[in-house]
């Protein structure tokens, strides 16, 4: 599977991103899809989740209530809405996907990642 991330930009603290993650492969819509960022200086880390049927989702505490994660099996693409920007978000967007159906909040359990995605607030 190869993830394709898109939608970053350059936005003012309180603003709104869509990020989009395409994904070509027939395991897209049976495996759990994650988003994670990687902040200049910083380790990468855990932004949200969602299963393969969109029933679970799961997110970093810092994000909870702002971010949104969502899924079209359809068009094999895996979302993330982010409102409220806050300055502290800003890094690089990485879509990553594993061969499971459940959710993980954990790296190592992704088998495919994107090549990542800027996105830059402005305070």
């Amino acid at each position: 599977v190869q993830l394709q991330a898109s939608g970053g930009g350059l936005v003012q603290a309180g603003g709104s991103l869509r990020l989009s993650c395409a994904a070509s492969g027939r395991t897209f819509s049976s495996g759990a899809m994650g988003w994670f960022r990687q902040a200049p200086g910083k380790e990468r880390e855990f932004v949200a989740t969602i299963s393969w049927s969109s029933d679970s989702t799961y997110y970093a505490d810092s994000v909870k209530g702002r971010f949104t994660i969502s899924r079209d099996n359809a068009k094999n693409t895996v979302y993330l809405q982010m409102n409220s920007l806050k300055p502290e978000d800003t890094a690089v967007y990485y879509c990553a996907g594993r061969g499971f159906p459940t959710i993980s909040t954990f790296e190592y359990q992704y088998d495919y990642w994107g090549q990542g995605t800027q996105v830059t607030v402005s305070s």
